[in-house]
């Protein structure tokens, strides 16, 4: 997990804007997908075309002709941005799938960049693989079997590998360049691929997007029963009608528990992002509090690397959501909710 951060979204609610749909007519579109429309070329800059003056941006997109401004817009959080003073490029390359740039920040260490998008940094990188780890292994009394999909800088596996009862972990990755430069840059990352139950998957698979129905289909159908789904779910200063749809097909689609948790993360679009955590059909699973806790499985809190982010009050913390969120995402407030992405059975 981690990597396609915020790409490949579609929404699925009709808001404000236009597109042409390719049969000559228009149809709205959400503010919060338009695509950012570059006034001007973009600028040109002198090591790398997200790095201007010394500083990255996620994806430069346009320029204001009068005041020489320039706007740092992605089409899935237009109107801000989030920059990073760079000391010095460390390595840049184009695969046959995206962009991947690793740089050096002033503040938050080395930063991985896939296609324009920070995926994670040094300093914070612990908040979503830690929480997007153990939020699922630790709701369930004994997990054996985990599928990570995505995840190829290995942060995810680190913090899988902590857990002993585990006995098969397998990882889906699409781009192989994203192993071998996390493999170099990102070495406390990485040592999740030492691991000797750690199989290593690299290749295109079904053309199935990680927010979409068929994908969650597809995941209910190959857990057992109890089994656990953890899959990344937006920022809830964003984009909550897509947490909504998000809830929405995952109440249809897993007959257990749906539960949506949330941790920070500095150097992710609004320092937040989000986590929906399902179960199949089975024994009941209380992802609220974690019944198998961190702190008592023997030698896992200092595994490899001592924990930074996670403990078991994180976790419980974590399903406390504010009240706006409950306002706007009908579905939290939903009394039927019984009491990733990476999988787990």
């Amino acid at each position: 997990m981690g990597e396609d951060a915020g790409r490949g979204l579609e929404c699925l609610k009709i808001m404000d804007g236009k597109v042409n749909d390719g049969n000559g007519s228009e149809k709205a579109i959400p503010s919060c997908c338009l695509k950012a429309r570059a006034s001007a070329p973009e600028l040109e800059a002198k090591c790398h075309s997200t790095v201007v003056s010394g500083w990255f941006s996620e994806s430069q997109s346009s320029s204001d002709k009068a005041s020489n401004m320039v706007y740092f817009n992605n089409p899935m959080w237009p109107g801000e941005a989030h920059s990073l003073k760079v000391e010095n490029i460390l390595y840049k390359a184009k695969s046959d799938y995206q962009e991947v740039l690793v740089f050096e920040s002033s503040t938050y260490g080395k930063v991985l960049v896939l296609d324009g998008i920070v995926q994670l940094t040094e300093k914070d990188e612990c908040a979503y693989q830690e929480m997007i780890a153990h939020l699922p292994l630790c709701s369930i009394p004994s997990p054996k079997t985990v599928l990570v999909v995505g995840g190829g800088d290995g942060g995810v596996l680190r913090e899988i590998s902590r857990h002993s009862s585990v006995e098969h972990i397998d990882i889906c990755e699409i781009d192989k360049m994203v192993v071998d430069v996390s493999k170099k840059f990102f070495p406390e990352l990485a040592v999740g691929f030492e691991d000797p139950r750690v199989r290593l998957h690299v290749g295109d698979g079904p053309a199935q997007e990680l927010v979409e129905k068929p994908f969650f289909e597809t995941i209910a159908r190959a857990l057992r029963p109890g089994g656990v789904l953890c899959n990344m779910a937006e920022s809830m200063w964003l984009h909550t009608h897509l947490i909504e749809d998000m809830i929405s097909i995952c109440r249809e689609t897993f007959k257990g528990s749906v539960h949506y948790a949330w941790a920070s993360v500095p150097t992710y679009p609004s320092g937040v992002i989000g986590f929906l955590i399902c179960s199949t059909e089975g024994p009941p699973v209380d992802f609220v509090n974690p019944i198998n806790p961190i702190e008592k499985l023997d030698g896992a809190y200092h595994h490899k690397r001592e924990l930074r982010f996670y403990n078991s009050e994180m976790h419980r913390a974590a399903f406390a959501l504010p009240s706006f969120l409950k306002r706007e995402v009908r579905l939290l407030r939903d009394p039927a909710t019984p009491a990733r992405g990476i999988c787990v059975s």
